[in-house]
């Protein structure tokens, strides 16, 4: 089979020929029709100090599985997080990460709604939001940011505000269905919010934490870093919460599995429908994180093998 890799820190992507792999107990083998890429597996290629395998959100259907596997057969259509290689024809999935594909949504649908949609969903929840309160996302153009933006809608949000990179992505996030966009380098965000979604980091968290009301909440789900200073929350009692996904699914399985299946209802209703900026081959994965690196994308980037 296929599978991209690649052999030092920042070192070119590129495909290989490897056997397929065996799933072991509680694993499922899949053959990938849709493959997610997010900032964090782009960062890790540019920054982790040794290479690891390309993981991340996969979609296709399940053509074995190991030892001790109950809820899932040969021939279902299934999405889930990898964590070994998942840039390839075939990957592994832990049963436990691993949820059904409705009838009515494609490989793709699922890549760019699922994962993606669970840190949004997750990280809204993180906020507290009250109906009517006014929210602002960061990286609103982005895979994760273009459902936070939908969700926060949905969810009451009085007011819904994008925060982008760049000015040309405004009738994107405009026809996402927020009422305002400011770019990162504005000097003014306008009229306080009472929350940030924060997929960012780094040194826009100063900005994004100006931009609350006095008693506001930032909430910080970025793997971007950056530094808070304590003054800053004591002058208007502004409060900051970290949100990570993968402690929600490993300590409390029961609250993933609730958000995995309102996903999937916002979807079927309609309410929910994710943006694919674009799908490339395996063979242009290079491609792919380069437009992620860019901060081009407008919604998922996503490969088909």
């Amino acid at each position: 089979m296929r599978r991209v890799r690649y052999e030092s820190t920042g070192g070119p992507l590129f495909v290989e020929e490897v056997p397929v792999p065996e799933p072991g107990p509680g694993e499922l083998l899949v053959r990938c029709e849709a493959i997610g890429v997010t900032l964090p597996v782009v960062r890790k290629v540019t920054e982790a100090a040794e290479p690891v395998p390309l993981g991340g959100e996969i979609a296709g259907r399940v053509v074995a599985v190991g030892a001790g596997v109950s809820r899932f057969g040969t021939g279902d259509r299934v999405t889930g997080l990898c964590f070994g290689h998942g840039y390839a024809e075939y990957a592994l999935l832990h049963e436990a990460m691993t949820s059904p594909i409705p009838d009515q949504a494609t490989a793709t649908d699922a890549v760019a709604l699922v994962r993606s949609g669970l840190v949004a969903l997750g990280a809204l929840e993180a906020a507290r939001p009250e109906p009517g309160e006014a929210a602002l996302v960061t990286a609103a153009a982005s895979g994760v940011g273009q459902l936070a933006v939908r969700l926060a809608r949905a969810r009451g949000a009085g007011r819904v505000v994008g925060a982008v990179s760049d000015p040309a992505k405004a009738d994107f996030v405009l026809g996402l269905g927020a009422d305002e966009v400011v770019v990162y380098a504005d000097d003014d965000w306008g009229a306080p919010v009472d929350y940030v979604l924060d997929a960012v980091g780094g040194d826009l968290l100063t900005p994004a934490l100006a931009a609350l009301v006095p008693g506001g909440r930032l909430v910080a789900y970025s793997s971007g870093g950056g530094t808070i200073r304590a003054y800053d929350l004591l002058v208007g009692a502004k409060s900051v919460v970290g949100f990570q996904m993968a402690r929600i699914a490993r300590e409390e399985p029961e609250l993933y599995e609730r958000w995995r299946q309102e996903l999937w209802k916002l979807f079927t209703e309609g309410v929910l429908t994710p943006a694919v900026h674009g799908v490339f081959a395996l063979e242009e994965a290079a491609a792919a994180h380069a437009a992620i690196e860019a901060r081009a994308n407008r919604g998922k980037v996503v490969l088909h093998p």
